[in-house]
């Protein structure tokens, strides 16, 4: 395979491993490297949803020990049952919008100037919940949240389906937005996005597998290693900095991206493919 293929599948991988879990949206940045490589075809849409099970796995290994202890409680504790209860009820309107609206989404929405112009409405949103009063907060861990918050959780998460929305962003400040502390708002988007990635990556695979060969297995690799490699050091920094930071940073980067996005594209300084 050509080298210089693999070095952009593991460019692609990186970018989707340090932005997947940040409230920045791994797809827009993703639409966008990809449109400044060269890697946008038909069979780069599906390796941009496969390398997510890469980012998720870190996620499952960050938090090894709690879904541990989830597995081996179902058959005693009600924490247990009613926490993977959660996670179902809010991996459900993903499933059911995504099977009904996804087709449609990407065949029209995929495409620069729509992820700058939510990358900098996602900014104004981030700003905004990070202006709520400290009484608003009424849920201070994910085992503290009823069936009810986390369909609310789940549904919030459906808007992520217009790329640069931010799957964690929607999930993040949406769940800050109906109660949640920081910390329970992070951890149940973590803990939804195993379900909701895993799932849209084998049925990518799936449904685009006329497209895809036995060649393509070192690409997708390669991938796969890297968005791995980047999400793990970005999950543990994450935890770290939401411990006595707030979200207000990543809202001005969001801004001023798509605001350099909107410009280069305005002026044909970058043409960005749509």
């Amino acid at each position: 395979m050509d080298a210089m293929l693999l070095i952009k599948a593991a460019i692609m991988g990186i970018v989707e491993g340090l932005t997947e879990f940040l409230p920045i949206s791994s797809t827009g940045h993703l639409i966008l490297a990809g449109s400044l490589l060269g890697f946008d075809d038909d069979k780069s849409k599906v390796f941009d949803i496969a390398i997510q099970t890469g980012a998720i796995l870190a996620v499952i290994i960050v938090y090894w020990q709690r879904l541990r202890e989830v597995a081996a409680g179902l058959g005693h504790s009600d924490k247990a049952r009613r926490f993977v209860l959660n996670v179902a009820i809010g991996f459900l309107p993903a499933v059911v919008l995504g099977l009904l609206f996804g087709k449609a989404i990407k065949a029209h929405l995929f495409t620069p100037t729509i992820v700058a112009t939510t990358f900098i409405v996602g900014g104004l949103v981030i700003l905004w919940a990070e202006r709520r009063p400290a009484s608003a907060v009424r849920i201070h861990a994910v085992d503290d949240m009823s069936p009810l918050d986390a369909l609310k959780v789940g549904l919030v998460q459906c808007l992520a389906m217009v790329p640069g929305t931010s799957r964690s962003g929607a999930t993040i400040i949406g769940g800050m937005f109906l109660g949640l502390s920081r910390q329970a708002a992070v951890d149940f988007s973590f803990f939804l996005g195993i379900p909701t990635l895993v799932g849209a990556g084998l049925y990518s695979l799936y449904k685009e597998r006329a497209l895809l060969s036995s060649a393509d297995i070192p690409l997708f690799a390669v991938g796969l290693l890297f968005s791995f490699l980047s999400a793990w050091i970005c999950v543990r920094w994450l935890l770290r900095y939401i411990s006595s930071h707030s979200f207000v940073p990543f809202a001005w980067y969001r801004i001023a991206f798509g605001l350099v996005v909107l410009a280069t594209a305005w002026s044909g300084l970058v043409v960005w493919a749509e």
